[in-house]
């Protein structure tokens, strides 16, 4: 008999239809049943010896709530009877409103959490306690969708529980040690985070959109051209990169696109035609690890008049310093397209892009100068120094990406401006491990919209307390002045925006949701905390008024 090994994950969600994730532990058809009658069911795919489905279901109407189960050839095995899980409410398939109105929750970088009953070093995970919340209140308040904005797994920091896995498995003094390997050590890091008993309920019954950033591969991924040619060099990174690739493919990438796309894809259609797609999909990775012009990892969501564009901003680089780029041209025409779509179309245009578009002052202009450095502005020798700089640092945002910068800047003012403007454009980020809004402004020509970076780090990990210091300086007056003479030093030009901190910087395990009814829009940060005595909670920081 087929059992439920991962599962299920209420993926895709729309006024009629929606797609559901499970991985079973052999061949066999998944189906989902509604309370209603609605069904749909698909036959699994094998990849690497592990069996995958992806099940559209359709026939919904818009605005309605419906439980669900999920059968394996028949034998229902989920919602599961034992504890934990009998206590958690039906998960349920909820399609949209129609009255243009949606709740997206949005966040980045969880580490799995820990058993339950063990200390949890890094504190309340934010998803944890946001699942439950929901299934302590049903019907009360719940996002429509939820971003996970990178690092969704941690491939090069793994748990002390997954070490003991790995050292079962191979010797760790050979490369790469404790970091995962192949593509069945990657499976291991999926179970690890999504069995979690909250998580797995909570990605169950709200819709997720994902993409992935560097720890989802490996810290730093693609940070230049240099840093690639030292990787490949490795006999280990070819299989460790191909099954990063595989993995986030199949167990994030495929559930981020609707039934239609899903019908025309056709690597989905060559790896569920034929018995073991193990080979498909490798060869797919090859190509993508070869030529990242030739995958587009980037995608569109449409929630009624909020259009939601979830930008890959880390295999779509171009990394030669003479025209480094954050967007290969491909990639940079199709964000074009996709903002300048329809004028008049979306109430909200919202930019998932992992790396935030606009940092502390200081460090975007330490980013922007490191760049100008390893670019051979100041000679051979600081182009050696920016490389080490820029790899020690982290510095590979946006700003280390100055050209992208302002094309970025330059297209948000003009997908902004105009009669036919949306209310707001908002750039949704994470990664940096801590959370804080930024406004910019244009010295002339500003646009219509309210335009705002809206970062919100980590869901569940931890920043030392020099980091902490480090980014609170990074906002102030003296730092200001300070990124000057680094970005004089690297002839850099000034930004065509100026920009100010508007909220935070706020540090904690935690989420941002944005309530979008209309034009308006109503911006919370919330963080997962303890309460003595009692269960973590979800605590409002601070909430304002983005739009009216």
């Amino acid at each position: 008999m087929a059992e439920l090994r991962l599962g299920p994950l209420l993926r895709y969600a729309d006024g009629s239809s929606a797609t559901v994730w499970v991985e079973a532990s052999r061949p066999c058809t998944a189906e989902v049943r509604c309370a209603d009658g609605a069904r749909g069911e698909a036959p699994t795919f094998q990849v690497a010896g592990h069996h995958y489905a992806l099940v559209p279901v359709s026939g919904f109407a818009p605005g309605t709530t419906r439980p669900y189960e999920v059968f394996l050839d028949g034998t229902r095995v989920w919602p599961l009877s034992d504890a934990p899980f009998s206590a958690f409410p039906p998960s349920v398939i909820r399609t949209p409103s129609e009255d243009d109105s949606v709740r997206v929750a949005f966040g980045s970088c969880r580490w799995a959490a820990p058993p339950s009953g063990e200390r949890d070093p890094v504190g309340p995970d934010a998803l944890d306690t946001l699942a439950s919340r929901i299934a302590g209140d049903p019907d009360g308040e719940r996002p429509d969708v939820l971003l996970l904005l990178g690092d969704q797994v941690y491939a090069d920091e793994t748990s002390p529980a997954t070490r003991r896995w790995l050292a079962a498995r191979r010797d760790l003094s050979d490369p790469p040690g404790n970091q995962v390997a192949d593509y069945e050590e990657y499976t291991h890091l999926y179970y690890e985070s999504w069995l979690d008993p909250e998580v797995r309920w909570l990605l169950s019954t709200v819709p997720s959109c994902m993409i992935f950033d560097d720890h989802d591969v490996i810290d730093d991924w693609n940070t230049s051209a240099a840093w690639v040619e030292d990787i490949r060099a490795t006999d280990w990174w070819r299989e460790r990169l191909l099954s990063g690739l595989m993995s986030y493919w199949v167990h994030q990438h495929l559930g981020n696109l609707s039934p239609d796309e899903l019908a025309t894809d056709p690597l989905y259609a060559a790896v569920r035609e034929t018995p073991d797609g193990t080979d498909e999909l490798r060869a797919f990775a090859c190509k993508a690890d070869a030529d990242p012009a030739t995958v587009r990892w980037s995608y569109r969501r449409d929630f009624g008049r909020t259009r939601l564009l979830m930008v890959d901003t880390r295999a779509a680089r171009v990394l030669d310093e003479q025209s480094r780029a954050m967007l290969d041209p491909g990639e940079a025409q199709w964000l074009r397209e996709q903002m300048l779509e329809e004028p008049g179309s979306c109430d909200h245009l919202l930019i998932g892009t992992s790396l935030p578009w606009l940092l502390p002052h200081l460090v975007h202009d330490a980013e922007a100068w490191n760049a100008a450095l390893c670019r051979g502005e100041k000679g051979a020798r600081w182009a050696r120094f920016g490389e080490n700089l820029r790899r020690a640092a982290d510095l590979e945002h946006w700003a280390a990406f100055p050209a992208s910068f302002e094309a970025l800047t330059a297209l948000i003012a003009e997908a902004g401006s105009g009669p036919e403007a949306p209310a707001t454009v908002l750039v949704l980020s994470g990664d940096v491990h801590h959370a804080y809004v930024a406004e910019p402004r244009w010295p002339s020509d500003a646009p219509d919209a309210r335009v705002l970076q809206l970062t919100c780090s980590p869901v569940h990990n931890s920043i030392p307390p020099y980091i902490r210091l480090g980014f609170r300086f990074g906002w102030s007056a003296v730092a200001r002045a300070l990124g000057r003479r680094f970005a004089a030093h690297g002839d850099c030009s000034r930004p065509p925006v100026s920009w100010r901190k508007t909220g935070g910087p706020w540090f904690g395990n935690q989420l941002m949701t944005l309530t979008l009814r209309g034009r308006s829009a109503l911006l919370r940060l919330e963080q997962a905390r303890e309460v003595r005595g009692g269960r973590p909670q979800l605590v409002t920081v601070t909430e304002s008024e983005v739009a009216r």
